[in-house]
């Protein structure tokens, strides 16, 4: 009982670094997001930011590795449903971050069984979640103002138009 109090003591300390270093980043922001606590938050921030170093979302997610990959040479044409180029552990981070948002946030529950329904399986669904988070998060961090669910909805709504 000794050795699991000195570990939930340690675990408290460093969440409460991590928070703090979290505080004085831009990555603060994603801890406005329902279902993402300050170490899904820190995790993202770490390898997104400084967010100026991606163009647009399609780029950040391109760089977790999440993106579909495609091999090509003279007689073979190859897709795959990731292409596992960046780096595992943002790859990592983002797949954390849309379950976060997947079991805690409206639209993503209503999204993830939207996909379940059509027939993909959980691991597929959670990257096309992913995809959607990496869209929100990138947004945030450009922006730096919190999720606003109801203004999120309506435009996600209006998209699919």
């Amino acid at each position: 009982m000794a050795r699991w109090r000195a570990l939930t003591a340690d675990i408290a300390a460093v969440d409460s670094e991590i928070a703090a270093l979290l505080a004085g980043s831009d990555g603060q922001v994603l801890t406005t997001l329902p279902g993402v606590a300050t170490a899904r938050a820190a995790a993202f921030a770490a390898f997104s930011l400084p967010i100026d170093r991606f163009p647009d979302a399609e780029h950040l997610y391109s760089a977790t590795g999440l993106a579909p990959g495609a091999y090509q040479s003279s007689t073979i044409n190859r897709r795959t449903p990731i292409s596992r180029q960046g780096l595992p552990e943002h790859r990592d981070a983002l797949m954390n971050l849309a379950w976060g948002l997947s079991q805690h946030c409206g639209p993503f529950i209503d999204r993830h069984r939207e996909l379940r329904a059509r027939g993909l399986r959980p691991i597929p669904a959670r990257i096309a979640l992913a995809r959607h988070a990496c869209r929100l998060a990138y947004t945030l961090l450009k922006t730096q103002q919190p999720l606003d669910e109801q203004r999120y909805r309506r435009a996600r709504h209006q998209s699919e138009r």
